[in-house]
């Protein structure tokens, strides 16, 4: 099976030849062009080259007959076409990924997951003394150093950290009870 890929070098019919002598003359600077009109984006520059190429070749204009210039007129059409696939992304709305649902959904999840987990870590709150509840909020509820908080409390901070130390004990003793690991 042979096959002749158009512009190639066993181009066989002058159009394809003159395709392939437009392309190596002019795809150079126009892909610069459309590089830097997209900042960058090297897979949609390519498609716009290739499409800029597709429509010259559908237009017939391969070479600079009838006294058409060629380079700005494949200037243009990869301007135009960078200029509509902006107006296009922007009158559509805007595309997600096609994993996000399965965040999305993870999201909900984790709502729930947060409340019940919140309403097991207040009943083993619950579970402690009045005094170790004290000192979990004085120092980790409200964001404070052992030394603020014995302030707070009226205690000595030696207190307070074997209060904290025995609160988080205790705790972690009924979160496992609760099931929770």
């Amino acid at each position: 099976m042979n096959v002749t890929v158009i512009g190639s070098a066993s181009a066989v019919s002058p159009e394809e030849r003159a395709l392939r002598d437009l392309y190596m003359e002019h795809g150079p600077a126009l892909y610069s062009y459309v590089l830097r009109m997209l900042g960058g984006d090297t897979h949609r520059t390519e498609d716009i080259l290739q499409e800029t190429l597709l429509r010259c070749w559908n237009k017939q204009a391969l070479t600079d007959s009838e006294g058409m210039a060629v380079r700005p007129w494949m200037f243009r059409v990869a301007r135009n076409l960078v200029i509509d696939a902006h107006r296009t992304r922007m009158a559509r709305p805007m595309e997600i990924a096609g994993n996000s649902w399965l965040s999305d959904m993870c999201a909900e999840v984790d709502d729930i997951e947060q409340m019940l987990s919140s309403i097991v870590v207040q009943d083993a709150l619950r579970s402690l003394t009045p005094a170790h509840r004290e000192a979990l909020r004085a120092t980790i509820f409200e964001d404070r150093t052992t030394q603020q908080a014995a302030e707070a409390l009226g205690v000595p901070q030696g207190t307070v950290k074997s209060r904290v130390y025995y609160a988080l004990r205790s705790l972690k003793s009924a979160l496992e009870d609760n099931g929770v690991r």
